[in-house]
């Protein structure tokens, strides 16, 4: 009898450490792993990478050969073709030209018989009966704006459709509210609930949508307070730490870099110690803010309900949409100087430049 209960005992032991014994195997990297050092030595700033990880995420953000230059001399698109809103300032040569690429990089032919007709009436171009149409010319507005006012985030990198599309029509990394669960009302229920781990908050126990709050209704992203004890309605609790911990998350997750990058280590909420790619994180939340908010959202009644998240509302950008896992979309591939029929004309980049000082950034602490 002693015998049975002892060896019983030994074989629940073993499966215990063999769950262990996996378990560890799928929490920590096997080597090599490299690190790349952003910050004087001994403050701990450094960046981890997989090289594994970085070879698969470079096989995917690849940016596909630009077709020759077209000439911008000649006729304007808007006096040759019909219905022409926002490209019309294009020579007839640009607009074919930027009108093949799209094709390309939205509704490629294995996508559609013919990727013209994603958003156009076959026979009939200038119709408006597709709301595709209005949604690509709403982007394409989109793409200029973000190519002139928010370059202070984009800089000389840019944008174009490929950035976010890839291939497809409706982007890999979008997101929309989501129902909360079921099971009943307290801890676990509730806009964003915890306790159902997403890849978007790294799989952790966090609130899982942090996109409504401070992606789309701009609320304030601040954690750690001045004071010792918080004040009424400061919104720097446990609670609404955990809220800004899971978009910190994302965002590490979306651009595939650690905290510091940036983060100083010693001393994360102060901006004088911080790396330049916090100002730069800083103009690309609010970037965001302005594409769900101007152009994506106010497009609701256009979309079929199909092309809306279960809770009515829009498919809209985080981070990854561009980012897709690197901390520059496509390694920094400068892939506007290819396409320069998605700048704006130049009066309206001269009317849209932002007023001296607006790109100063934040007020610090």
């Amino acid at each position: 009898m002693r015998d049975n209960t002892t060896n019983n005992t030994l074989l629940a032991l073993g499966g215990v450490g063999a769950l262990i014994g996996i378990g560890l195997l799928f929490t920590f990297e096997r080597p090599p792993i490299e690190t790349v050092q952003g910050g004087f030595r001994g403050t701990s700033m450094g960046q981890v990478y997989n090289p594994r990880t970085v070879n698969r995420l470079a096989a995917v953000n690849q940016v596909p050969p630009a077709p020759e230059p077209a000439d911008p001399g000649g006729e304007r698109a808007r006096d040759v073709f019909q219905n022409v809103q926002v490209l019309g300032h294009l020579s007839v040569e640009q607009f074919n030209r930027i009108m093949q690429v799209m094709t390309e990089w939205i509704y490629p032919r294995e996508n559609i018989a013919d990727g013209c007709n994603g958003c156009h009436v076959p026979g009939n171009f200038a119709a408006e009966d597709i709301y595709t149409k209005h949604v690509a010319r709403r982007m394409l507005q989109m793409t200029m704006a973000l190519n002139s006012t928010w370059q202070v985030h984009t800089q000389e990198v840019g944008v174009t459709c490929w950035t976010c599309h890839r291939g497809q029509a409706v982007p890999a990394y979008v997101w929309s509210q989501q129902p909360v669960s079921s099971n009943g009302g307290g801890f676990a229920t509730g806009p964003g609930e915890q306790n159902r781990p997403g890849r978007q908050v790294g799989l952790a126990s966090l609130p899982n949508d942090p996109f409504t709050p401070y992606l789309w209704r701009a609320e304030e992203i601040r954690m750690q307070g001045r004071d010792q004890h918080p004040r009424p309605n400061s919104r720097q609790s446990i609670q609404q730490t955990e809220w800004n911990y899971a978009l910190m998350m994302h965002m590490s997750t979306a651009l595939g870099v650690n905290c510091t990058f940036c983060h100083n280590s010693r001393a994360f909420s102060s901006w004088e110690e911080s790396p330049p790619q916090r100002l730069t994180a800083w103009h690309g939340i609010r970037m965001v803010r302005d594409i769900n908010n101007t152009y994506i959202e106010p497009l609701r009644e256009r979309f079929p309900p199909h092309r809306l998240g279960p809770l009515g509302d829009t498919l809209k950008v985080n981070c990854a949409t561009c980012h897709q896992g690197v901390y520059q979309p496509m390694f920094g591939a400068p892939m506007i100087r290819d396409y320069p029929e998605l700048l704006p004309p130049p009066e309206q980049r001269r009317a849209e430049a932002p007023a001296p000082g607006w790109v100063a950034g934040p007020r610090l602490p």
